[in-house]
């Protein structure tokens, strides 16, 4: 499991010449790292004195919502290599077999929506990071507030990275209906990210620069 290993060689086994696992993988990380950064700031804001309740509340339900995430993601990136690795079986199923080439047409197009739906719940959850992100950004602990700015960028990281993955098995998918929800769901989350961040971004510039 690329999850048990140590940061080290989950570097390495990237760096190898194995194509998973890849940004995929990587996506969900980046969301993962995000959500425990969040969490990190959420837990350094409810813990110290001065923070009026609501603010503190706000940090406590941001905390629950990156933890649940941090768990959720860090599942994605094995699950993504797994997704890559049925797409590369079914295109390995023999073709001369009796009704061999439909049947691994057909595994191929269902092991490729698959490929196409896992990093779209990926960058799904990115998305809500992002939102526990601008949380810590406006009422985390200000000595964390750079914190709460790169959990901000490596969950946006974690969105167009997976979308990339999300286009990238498109283009091999036949189905018509399928790809245009997958095209407007894409499209949907690509703008609310772009929205999120210019919109952390330009808090964090206020409040740092």
């Amino acid at each position: 499991m690329l999850m048990d290993m140590t940061v080290k060689e989950f570097i390495e086994e990237l760096a190898s010449n194995s194509p998973a696992p890849g940004g995929g993988s990587v996506a969900a990380l980046s969301g993962s790292l995000a959500a425990a950064l969040v969490s990190m700031v959420a837990q350094l804001t409810i813990n110290m004195a001065g923070v009026p309740e609501q603010e503190r509340e706000r940090m406590r339900q941001a905390l629950g919502q990156a933890s649940g995430l941090m768990q959720s993601l860090g599942e994605h990136v094995d699950e993504d290599t797994a997704a890559f690795n049925r797409v590369m079986e079914a295109y390995r199923m023999p073709k001369d077999a009796p009704d061999g080439w439909e049947q691994r047409s057909r595994s191929i197009q269902q092991a490729l929506q698959g490929a196409a739906e896992h990093p779209l719940q990926v960058a799904e959850e990115c998305l809500r990071l992002l939102y526990c992100c601008r949380e810590a950004v406006r009422y985390g602990n200000p000595n964390a507030l750079s914190d709460a700015g790169v959990a901000a960028l490596m969950a946006h990281s974690g969105v167009m990275g997976a979308l990339f993955n999300v286009v990238i098995n498109l283009g091999s998918i036949k189905d018509p209906a399928f790809r245009e929800r997958l095209q407007a769901d894409k499209d949907r989350i690509m703008g609310a990210a772009d929205g999120l961040r210019k919109e952390i971004m330009e808090a964090l510039e206020a409040l740092m620069f």
